[in-house]
């Protein structure tokens, strides 16, 4: 059956017969399109109602309303599309559900945005799932799923925003991953993935968020991160990475957020970085960076609140340029190699709340900024 009435060339010829007969057929074709809206939406609640049935704890009674006595349309955490009355948004986020998610979720055809992130809920992401080929949002953040990363995301093809943050999903990081365009957030931050970043990260053209934080990933940052020129938030910390820091990461201009601390990283801080003018938070500690930092430091930096360069082997002197950095809020140069004297323009920053310069190779005294 198709999914619309559509007139053929017959139709458009019965169109000349007498009134009542036209009359007729417009009634039967508007008959069959609601048999069939009603078919499809049966199709939805019994896909929920599934889902339901694998829930084993509702503590807060949040999904009383899912009964057949009922629209599913006012069913808590569901919307429905109100051109076609179909299943559109399903959001039990932060309900403290538990339990397994349904193969025959995958069901909801019409399905645009999925979050049951903050939930109890756990066992293997369905493969069923990949049926949702409308699906734009796919959140199953905070939660305890495991099993590998799907390698069928990439069919998703339509996905702008996916999150799996804090799971217990291993394996690799799937190629199938880069078919996905469109994507704007791709945050997979705490969970046991292990393996590279794959050179092909730098296709997804529209990224804006990228968290790969606290796995286990391994091998160097592929420079081509910097071809991500949407990028505002890049957070890598917390794996095993090494080699060198991006040369072109200053091409990454509307970056706003960098965190690469507890890695293995070594060589210099390519000095490009420090002219990202919408930086506000820059994490490079623990790590196995040399070198000095440039003469300049804090003038491209108008936005910076927290500058993190602790535990490397940093050397030379500490910039009286950092004074510039005005909004900075917290600044740990701490365990590394500096030398020289404190610069006395730290007591131009008016905003520091926390300062630290422990264990280096410093003389003279810390300004008195605290009063």
């Amino acid at each position: 059956m198709h999914n619309t009435c559509e007139f053929e060339k017959s139709a458009v010829q019965d169109m000349e017969k007498p009134l009542p007969f036209v009359f007729l057929f417009f009634f039967h074709c508007f008959m069959s399109c609601l048999a069939w809206s009603q078919t499809n939406m049966t199709t939805d609640i019994s896909a929920l109602l599934s889902l339901k049935s694998y829930i084993t704890s509702d503590p807060y009674n949040f999904l009383a309303n899912w009964s057949v006595s009922s629209s599913p349309c006012s069913w808590a955490g569901v919307t429905c599309n109100t051109r076609h009355g179909r299943v559109h948004s399903l959001n039990l986020g932060g309900m403290d559900l538990k339990g397994s998610i349904s193969p025959q979720l995958g069901n909801l055809s019409f399905l645009v945005d999925l979050d049951l992130s903050k939930n109890n809920f756990h066992g293997q992401i369905p493969q069923d799932l990949v049926q949702l080929r409308q699906l734009r949002l796919f959140n199953l953040s905070y939660n305890d799923f495991y099993g590998q990363v799907p390698t069928w995301i990439g069919d998703l093809s339509m996905l702008e925003q996916l999150s799996f943050r804090n799971n217990s999903l291993n394996g690799f990081i799937p190629l199938s991953l880069f078919n996905l365009s469109r994507l704007e957030t791709l945050d997979w931050n705490s969970n046991i993935i292990e393996g590279t970043i794959p050179l092909k990260i730098g296709s997804l053209k529209h990224l804006k968020n990228l968290q790969l934080s606290r796995n286990k990933l391994s091998g160097t940052i592929p420079q081509t991160i910097s071809n991500l020129s949407s990028l505002e938030l890049l957070w890598l910390s917390y794996n095993s990475l090494s080699g060198y820091i991006p040369k072109d990461a200053g091409n990454l201009v509307r970056l706003e957020m960098l965190d690469l601390g507890a890695n293995n990283l070594h060589g210099s801080i390519p000095s490009n970085i420090f002219n990202i003018s919408t930086l506000t938070r820059v994490f490079l500690d623990w790590n196995v960076l040399s070198g000095l930092l440039p003469s300049y430091l804090g003038i491209g930096l108008s936005n910076l609140q927290e500058l993190d360069l602790a535990g490397n082997g940093l050397t030379g002197q500490i910039p009286n340029s950092i004074s510039n950095a005005s909004k900075l809020i917290k600044l740990d140069l701490s365990s590394n190699k500096f030398n020289g004297v404190i610069p006395t323009t730290l007591k131009s920053l008016t905003n520091l709340i926390e300062l630290d310069l422990g264990e280096n190779h410093l003389t003279g005294l810390i300004p008195d900024i605290f009063n």
